[in-house]
Parts: C-alpha cells; sequence; structure tokens
C-alpha cells in the first residue's frame, strides 16, 4: 500500500484534514462484508468520505486512485474505516511513532501528530507491511484475568565467578553439573526444571560469573520473578556482585541473597551483609526487606530453608498466567545441532507451546517440530514458566528476543521481511546520513579550493588545478600498494549465541590498533566448516573455535591450507590464545646490553695493504670488548658511528677479548677520525617479543 498526504484547515473551523491517496483496492466479485466494522459509520462530527474524479475545491485526482479526507479527532477504529482497512495495519503504522500502544485502546483518540506521522510513512511509498504478530489489534496481549492461574517461578542463579552458583543449583536438584563445567566455571544460561522438597515446582535459570559473560547475566534478570545472589562468604562482594546487584535493580526483580561456603573456618556472614548494605542491599536485620539467608552448598545446610524463602516470596508476587492463550516467551539461547539444526533455549510466559504451532522471534520464525527439556526427553507441550527447547526454525534466532505466536507459517513470513525491511530502512537512512556528511565535507573543500584560485585567470586557474589533479592521481598508487599496518583477520565460531555474544563484547575491548589490526572477518554459530577454512586462507586468517569442533577432515584441510585453527572449551583460554598470536605478529623489540667500555688515550696510523688505517689506542676501563660484538663510538653526548672492529690487539697478537685495565689497539670498520677522550662502548643486541597492550579486563 502506497500513498501521499496532504493537511489542509476547514474554512471556518480550527481542525484540520489529513487527506491520504493511495491506489484503489481492485473490483471484487464477492459480495461486500458484513461485519461491523465494514458497516459502522464514523462518529458524529468526524468525516471519511472517498471521492474519485474533480471535485470543486480540489486538486484533480486520477481515477484510480481515492482521497481519504480524515479529521484529527479520530480514533484507531476510525482512521482503518476511514481508509477501508483492517486495523492492524494502523496500529502497525503506529509502531513507528511515539504512541503508546500497550496502552492504547481501539476506540481511543489519536493526537493529531500521530495521523499526520501515519500520512508521513503513506507520502514516502513506505509500505504498512503486515501487522505486528502480538494480536490482531497489535498491541501487547493482556491475558484474560478469568483465564489466569498461578505459575511457577523463574528464578535466576546470579553472582560472582566460582562463588558455588552451580553447586548451589546442582544440590538443589541433586546432580552433578558442575563436573560438566568446563574449567569449573558456567559458560552458558542453563534453565532447569527443579521439584523442591516442598512439592512446588521452580525454573532455575544459572548465569555465568565471568566477567566475559556480562549481557549474560542482563538477559537473565530481564527473564526472571526472582533473583538469588549468591555471595562466598569468605570472599564478599565482589566486582560481578555489584554488576548483578545492579542488574537486578534495573530490572525491578527482588532479591534473596545466598551467602554459600559458610562451612569454611574463614566464613563470615556478617561482613557480606555490612558490604551488601554498601550497595543498597538492606537485609532484614538491618531492617530491610531482603532475605540474606546463609547456606552451604556442599553440605546441604539451610537449603530448604532457601527453597521455603523462594516459595514464600513467589506466593507474595501472585505469579500467574494464561496457558490457553496464544505463546509468549524468550529465548534465552540458542545454537546449532548436528542432527536437529537449529535449536533455541526458552522461557515459556505465556500461553501452552505445543509441535505445530508457529513461532516468531526477531528475524526468525519457526514451525515446532520438537520439544525437549532439559534433559533431551521429549515433550508434547511446555506452559508458562516452562524451560523448553524448540527444534524446526527457519534461521537462528538471537538470545534475548521476544517469542510470539502467530496463527499461520505465512504470516510469520510476513512479519519476518517487515521486521528486515524495517532493519534495512534505518540501515539505509544511517549509509545516506554518512554520504550526504561527505559531500558536505567534499563540497566543502572545493569552495576552499576555489577561494585560493579566485584571484587567477580562468587559463591560470586551469593550469593550478590541472597541476594539483596530476600530483593527486601520481600518489595515488602508492596508497593502494603500500600497506604497512600489521592486521590479524579472525573467523569467530560458538557453540550457541550467547557465547559468541560474550566473545563479541570481549573483541570490542580491543584497543591496540597502534600495535596490530584485528579484523573480524566472519563469526557464527556451529562447528568449523570448510567455508570457514577457505573464508581464513582467502584473508590470511585464524579461525578460533570456542565449545565447538572440528572434523578430521576439516583439520587435514586446514593444514593443507596453512590455516590455523584454536579450538577451546574455556573463555579466558581463548582470550589468551589470541593475545598471544596477536603478539606473534609484532616485531621483537630489540635493547643493546653494555658489555665493556675502553677510553681512547692515543691515535697513530698504520698501514695495511697499502693504504693508511687509524688505529685508538685504548685502555679498558669497564667490563670487556669482544670483537665479535657491536661496537659504538662515543664523543660527549654524541654517538659518531655504530658497527664492528676490524682488527683488535693487545700488543702486535691479535686477540679475541680484552679485559678492564688492559690496554688495546683497535681499528673500525668505518674511516673516522679518532680524538683522545673519545669512548669505545662494546654491547651486545638482545631481542624480547614484543607483547599487545590489550587489557581484556581478566
Amino acid at each position: 500500500m502506497w500513498g501521499v498526504v496532504r493537511s489542509t484547515r476547514l474554512p471556518g473551523s480550527s481542525s484540520s484534514l489529513v487527506r491520504v491517496l493511495f491506489p484503489r483496492p481492485p473490483p471484487s466479485s464477492s459480495p461486500p462484508s458484513s461485519s461491523p466494522r465494514s458497516s459502522s459509520a464514523p462518529p458524529a462530527g468526524q468525516t471519511a468520505r472517498c471521492q474519485t474524479g474533480q471535485k470543486k475545491g480540489h486538486q484533480k485526482v486520477n481515477a484510480d486512485k481515492q482521497e481519504v479526507e480524515i479529521r484529527k479527532t479520530m480514533t484507531v477504529g476510525d482512521l482503518a474505516r476511514a481508509m477501508n482497512k483492517d486495523t492492524d495495519h494502523v496500529f502497525e503504522a503506529l509502531l513507528n511513532t511515539a504512541a503508546e500502544l500497550s496502552s492504547l485502546e481501539e476506540e481511543e483518540l489519536l493526537e493529531e501528530r500521530w495521523i499526520k506521522e501515519v500520512g508521513e510513512a503513506l507520502r514516502d511509498e513506505v509500505p504498512l507491511g503486515p501487522a505486528s504478530p502480538r494480536t490482531e489489534s497489535g498491541r501487547t496481549r493482556t491475558p484474560r484475568a478469568d483465564r489466569l492461574q498461578p505459575r511457577p517461578p523463574v528464578v535466576t542463579i546470579m553472582g560472582h565467578v566460582d562463588h558455588g552458583k552451580t553447586s548451589l543449583l546442582d544440590a538443589l536438584r541433586r546432580s552433578q553439573l558442575v563436573e560438566q563445567e568446563a574449567g569449573g566455571i558456567t559458560q552458558h544460561i542453563g534453565a532447569f526444571l527443579v521439584g523442591l522438597p516442598t512439592g512446588e515446582q521452580v525454573t532455575f535459570l544459572d548465569t555465568p560469573g565471568h566477567a566475559a559473560f556480562t549481557s549474560m547475566r542482563a538477559r537473565g534478570a530481564h527473564a526472571t520473578d526472582i533473583i538469588i545472589l549468591v555471595v562466598a562468604a569468605d570472599d564478599g562482594v565482589m566486582n560481578q556482585t555489584v554488576e548483578s546487584i545492579q542488574h537486578a535493580k534495573k530490572a525491578q526483580v527482588p532479591i534473596i541473597v545466598a551467602v554459600n561456603k559458610c562451612d569454611k573456618p574463614q566464613a563470615e556472614p556478617e561482613r557480606v551483609a555490612r558490604e551488601l548494605l554498601e550497595h543498597g542491599v538492606v537485609g532484614e536485620e538491618y531492617g530491610g526487606h531482603v532475605q540474606i539467608i546463609p547456606v552451604s552448598a556442599r553440605k546441604g545446610d539451610n537449603l530448604l530453608l532457601l527453597t521455603e524463602a523462594t516459595v514464600a516470596l513467589a506466593e507474595v508476587l501472585e505469579l500467574k498466567a494464561d496457558p490457553s492463550g496464544p505463546v509468549e516467551g524468550v529465548v534465552i539461547e540458542s545454537r546449532t545441532d548436528r542432527g536437529k539444526g537449529a535449536v533455541a533455549s526458552v522461557i515459556v510466559q505465556q500461553g501452552t507451546v505445543r509441535r505445530g504451532c508457529v513461532l516468531v522471534a526477531g528475524r526468525s520464525w519457526a514451525k515446532v517440530r520438537f520439544l525437549f527439556d532439559e534433559q533431551g526427553q521429549a515433550l508434547e507441550g511446555a506452559g508458562p514458566s516452562r524451560a523448553v527447547q524448540l527444534v524446526g526454525w527457519k534461521d537462528l534466532p538471537s538470545a534475548g528476543e521476544e517469542l510470539l505466536e502467530v496463527e499461520s507459517e505465512q504470516r510469520a513470513r510476513e512479519v519476518v521481511e517487515w521486521r528486515s525491511y524495517k532493519e534495512d530502512q534505518a540501515r539505509l537512512k544511517e549509509d545516506q546520513k554518512e554520504i550526504q556528511e561527505r559531500q558536505q565535507e567534499h563540497q566543502e573543500r572545493y569552495q576552499q579550493e576555489r577561494q585560493t584560485h579566485a584571484h587567477l585567470s580562468w587559463r591560470q586557474r586551469k593550469a593550478a588545478l590541472y597541476r594539483a589533479n596530476r600530483q593527486q592521481a601520481a600518489m595515488r598508487p602508492s596508497e593502494k600498494t603500500h600497506k604497512t599496518q600489521r592486521s590479524l583477520p579472525l573467523i569467530l565460531k560458538g557453540d550457541v549465541d550467547g557465547s559468541v555474544e560474550a566473545i563479541l563484547s570481549l573483541l570490542e575491548s580491543y584497543d591496540a590498533e597502534d600495535q596490530c589490526h584485528m579484523e573480524l572477518v566472519h563469526f557464527g554459530v556451529g562447528e568449523v566448516s570448510e567455508n570457514d577454512v577457505r573464508l581464513a586462507e582467502t584473508f590470511s586468517g585464524s579461525i578460533y573455535g570456542f565449545n565447538v569442533s572440528a572434523s578430521k577432515s576439516i583439520l587435514r584441510l586446514a593444514e593443507k591450507k596453512g590455516v590455523q585453527i584454536h579450538l577451546h572449551t574455556i573463555i579466558y583460554k581463548l582470550v589468551d590464545d589470541l593475545k598471544d598470536e596477536l603478539s606473534s605478529t609484532l616485531p621483537p623489540l630489540v635493547s643493546s646490553n653494555v658489555l665493556g667500555e675502553a677510553a681512547v688515550l692515543a691515535v697513530f696510523q698504520v698501514t695495511a695493504g697499502g693504504k693508511k688505517v687509524p688505529v685508538a689506542g685504548c685502555r679498558v676501563r669497564s667490563g670487556l670488548l669482544d670483537r665479535r660484538m657491536k661496537f659504538r663510538l662515543l664523543r660527549g653526548q654524541d654517538t659518531l658511528w655504530e658497527g664492528s672492529l676490524t682488527a683488535l690487539k693487545h700488543h702486535k697478537d691479535d686477540v679475541q677479548t680484552v679485559k678492564t685495565g688492559v690496554e688495546c689497539g683497535l681499528s673500525l670498520d668505518a674511516a673516522l677520525e679518532f680524538c683522545p677522550g673519545d669512548v669505545i662502548v662494546c654491547y651486545e643486541e638482545v631481542s624480547q617479543p614484543q607483547l599487545i597492550n590489550w587489557d581484556p579486563g581478566f
């Protein structure tokens, strides 16, 4: 749908009209709809008329266009009826305005600026596209109150690395997750449904505590109802503890503090409570509302008390959801599986997801083929607060995307195409802005050149411009052929989208471009493939994989092509390996180690091979002189020469070294005149590898 807009003011009235021109819908042989929407008339005091041909006082309109006059005091339904369109299209166009769609009803009056902005979209020939997959009204779904049922809480375990988050969850579900974690640290968001001893069920999210996984912790905080902040009683409040508190406050999620490792002799739970006060976490013993519970995940102390506190807080929150409505949720992780394809781990927030459901998340959509729980067991359905793995995605969704159900595959394709279109348009606007800025710079330079040649005649100005252009053209080939900056192209592969996101956030902190340019050629989710190897060969780069594998055929191909593949399961080891490779591209640092010094006492000439050669008579005053090393001639503060000796003698004998206090004669490999008082320095060059000046923060 395309159109143009014109705004006019009615004679003798303060209200204005917005005239929208759009193509007339094709004639249909079907009878007119008898729905209330099509048969209802506009409210009194408002007009919505379509006219074709020429009308007095109006510009002539093409016969295949409709002209719709819309007053500024109109509701969403009035605007849709005036344009002979569904309300979906109006709400979709209002997505680009400042209108608050979550509270906007179909019969609420629209502001004039919103109506004009919808017209602007039509004038710019931007198709309104399909409606948002949120409901027929294009708004966030509001579940019916009579369908709401209590749901299990979603609890996120957060805290500093190695404070026992996964051990605590392991104790709650009586499993051995810690043994499965590489390096003993959690590097993904894990979602688990845990049945508590009290009979309730709770969905736990285990977030990584390592500094590299900030985005994962933020995503966990926004997808949860309660946060259990784990703090080690022997370490106290650390960096990631403070960061987790900030995520919880930003997401406005209540906190329960679990002071872990209280079984250790050096444990100080009271100190932890005092340190939390500095960051706005006030425990009940200090008059606050935050429960601080000392526990021991290793021994199982006070775990029942922690679960009771969690269930009690969930009851206070009165968590409810509609299990019978359309599915809503959030993607917490995504990955590719060799046998299943694209797999997304999601938390269901509303509705019940089943096989055959059509879901949209960001620019990806899926018709669900299979559902699996965290143990890999197949499920028939998953209701609110359930963590489930979904198979059937056409493209891999991004972690953190909102998950919504639509009525058909066609609808899903339309939504994805519309979202892609909007992103492309936003990117095009950014490119156009950059082009305009460059054009402005070019125009300013051109005007400056014109001003510098303004006093010349046209012949002189033409000759001056010709010489300047010829000089610039002569310089261009050297700009293309000389490349002095060192660079390291990278191909990055990860097992899940969150891991790739964490590594990319680390690479954004790279600040050693003056030493070596790090170029990210490609990144993605999945195992190292043949295309990755060929891409690395093309750019002379390296492949880094995190928690992924490479088949023997891929390894043989990489060895044949001279491509290095670095596979790691611990993120800080991957970063260390990357820093080592970046350092290997730098030239070694060469330093001088002084071995000895000698003072020139006298100068005389010696005939050698029919030529007179100046010889310096010296006495070694410190260290030793070694003929195999480098030498430097100093006169005052100036260095006159650096090089090697052609001869070193003690009396008349050629010697290799001369020690402190011994007199000697020496000649240089350059024709220089010695002066009494000069200093001869013997030194050796020591090279050591240069290290990259990049500190990722851990």
